[in-house]
């Protein structure tokens, strides 16, 4: 069953990159913009365990981790931490640093694809709310690192998530030594 999830996620994969194949000229020579995420997670109780959340996106249904564009007196890890809450209804501490980049093609409502270089913070999550901006309009899924990067499209997004719980499994380690 594992490989059949890995198959998919590799065909998903492929296909996307074939998408972003056919935006070359828009990715080398157009404009880029910037969006912030969370790369939220929490730790199990039993062991050195974690797990991430991942949300689906309104449009497409698509999974991906919360993720939004700037905000005018934020900076990038609070606008992380805010997208968190309102999409998936989470807080916690957020790393000021960035964890990571991906990049991917966001569809604009007027039907236009533009590269997006989002830079990704590290979130340890402390709440769940039951009430939050966008519940009911997207679906949300605590699992595992690898099974979140098995449903995500993006490349480096799958990446970032395989690197984020190695980091965090060995600050926990560390954490637990002292």
């Amino acid at each position: 069953m594992a490989s059949s999830a890995q198959d998919k996620g590799l065909r998903r994969s492929e296909n996307y990159l074939s998408e972003l194949a056919s935006h070359a000229d828009t990715l080398f020579r157009g404009r880029f913009y910037e969006q912030y995420a969370a790369i939220c997670y929490r730790k199990l109780p039993e062991g050195p365990t974690v797990e991430v959340l991942i949300v689906t996106s309104r449009e497409s249904g698509r999974w991906i981790i919360p993720k939004g564009w700037p905000m005018k007196g934020k900076k990038p890890h609070e606008v992380a931490a805010i997208e968190a809450f309102e999409e998936a209804g989470v807080g916690g501490k957020v790393k000021k640093k960035a964890f990571g980049y991906f990049t991917y093609l966001k569809q604009l409502t007027d039907g236009s694809d533009v590269p997006c270089v989002v830079a990704t913070h590290l979130l340890e999550v402390a709440q769940v709310f039951q009430d939050f901006p966008e519940r009911g309009q997207r679906r949300s899924e605590w699992v595992s690192f690898i099974e979140a990067a098995s449903r995500v499209r993006e490349p480096e997004l799958k990446g970032l998530l395989l690197a984020a719980e190695r980091k965090i499994l060995k600050s926990i380690g560390k954490r637990q030594l002292s």
